[in-house]
């Protein structure tokens, strides 16, 4: 079959979050198809991975370019001056559309669309999120797929609720209500809704019942994330993600301000290591003081951190689908402390394969308890490993992708 995937991002590289599952849904399909792909370039999501954007754009569409049959970057609209997302989302207040919607609406990317669709005998086109909804009324009878990485009107309302500046609980709150209205709207015009979990799965068919919902979930390249058993001889402790992701943003905050002065008052020789993209000011001018906290910015490959760390610790308690940085510390065998809403969409049972906390107290509680049995922590990580095995390889997630495809056609 023949694939048109349209990206509201440059899925490339593979390192963190939304990156991992757009990569390797898309590299996973393009086993069973011929894929065309369309994407929009970020140039604050590719950009600080790489010296410059214009290298990584290059590494990108080589690297894509080995197994897609044609790969195509644009640029938004919004981003090309500056404080045009500022400005797009206050005009967005007083359009029919919400921000989420107007945000990658573009004239260059909406006639190249057409003219890939006049000259090309497309089976599925697949939508990678729902920002997309724009360029649908392009595509005619061609069946339509609508990849839900969170269920966008659920994350902003969460977002609303846990947001302490009133302005910005007003902004949240109105936009998620009016997200919920366009995917009562667009879900059921697509052939085929996908979901990274059944949680996911139930949120959007309460919103739109008549959708066609089915679960390709998060997962992980267990091959790639495996563990070499080089942990240091000192306890590290762990968080890793982007850091100008809101959910992670906070969570490292909570690290840093609440978590880490008790952690090193109860245990002086304790090591803490947060790997990530932009990491906020705070934590570095508290890393510049403390030489046992450490902020290691983007780093080329978290293997080598993961494998060094004791304990993997995720306080995300805000956004949604399933956070893959969790999968990824299961791959590699380590026992993970998280907040429960972290481990959204992930089959996994406190005390066998992770340990759930959700205040100062509990997280020390656990981290101890773990510092403390080396054997118990073992047996945990071992644990989350084979979950992944089981459920979450890439491999078999993209036969799944490919089956439901050929069904919509």
């Amino acid at each position: 079959m023949k694939v048109l995937w349209l990206s509201h991002l440059v899925p490339y590289p593979p390192k963190g979050g939304v990156l991992q599952r757009a990569y390797y849904l898309l590299r996973e399909a393009s086993k069973y198809h011929e894929v065309d792909l369309l994407a929009f370039n970020q140039p604050g999501l590719i950009g600080p991975l790489f010296n410059n954007l214009e290298e990584g754009l290059l590494e990108a569409k080589n690297n894509l370019s080995e197994f897609c049959r044609a790969v195509e970057f644009f640029s938004i609209p919004s981003e090309a001056r500056r404080w045009g997302k500022t400005s797009l989302a206050v005009k967005s207040l007083f359009t029919r559309d919400p921000y989420n919607i107007n945000w990658l609406k573009s004239k260059c990317f909406d006639d190249r669309l057409k003219e890939l669709i006049a000259s090309n005998s497309y089976d599925v086109i697949h939508f990678d999120t729902l920002s997309l909804v724009p360029y649908l009324h392009n595509i005619g009878t061609i069946p339509a797929v609508l990849d839900h990485h969170n269920i966008e009107s659920h994350m902003l309302i969460r977002r609303a609720i846990n947001e302490s500046n009133f302005l910005k609980k007003w902004y949240f709150k109105q936009e998620g209500r009016r997200l919920v209205c366009v995917e009562k709207e667009y879900c059921p015009k697509f052939k085929l809704n996908i979901t990274c979990s059944e949680i996911d799965k139930s949120r959007l068919l309460k919103i739109s019942p008549s959708s066609r919902v089915e679960e390709v979930r998060n997962g992980v390249d267990v091959e790639y994330f495996k563990p070499c058993h080089k942990e240091d001889n000192v306890i590290r402790l762990i968080f890793a993600g982007t850091l100008s992701w809101y959910p992670n943003e906070e969570a490292v905050l909570f690290i840093a301000n609440e978590l880490w002065p008790v952690i090193k008052k109860e245990m002086p020789d304790v090591y803490f290591d947060i790997v990530g993209a932009n990491p906020p000011e705070a934590i570095v001018r508290l890393a510049e003081k403390d030489s046992q906290f450490i902020v290691h910015g983007f780093v080329d490959d978290v293997r080598t951190y993961l494998d060094a760390a004791s304990i993997f610790i995720c306080p995300i308690s805000d956004g949604g689908g399933t956070k893959l940085k969790i999968l990824d510390a299961f791959s590699m065998s380590k026992a993970v402390v998280s907040h429960p809403i972290a481990c959204e969409g992930i089959s996994v049972t406190d005390g066998v394969d992770v340990l759930f906390a959700e205040d100062v107290a509990q997280y020390l509680e656990n981290i101890k308890k773990l510092i403390g049995e080396p054997d118990y922590r073992k047996s945990i990580g071992d644990s989350a490993r084979r979950l992944v095995i089981e459920k979450y390889s890439y491999t078999e997630i993209g036969k799944r992708l490919s089956y439901l495809f050929e069904s919509c056609v």
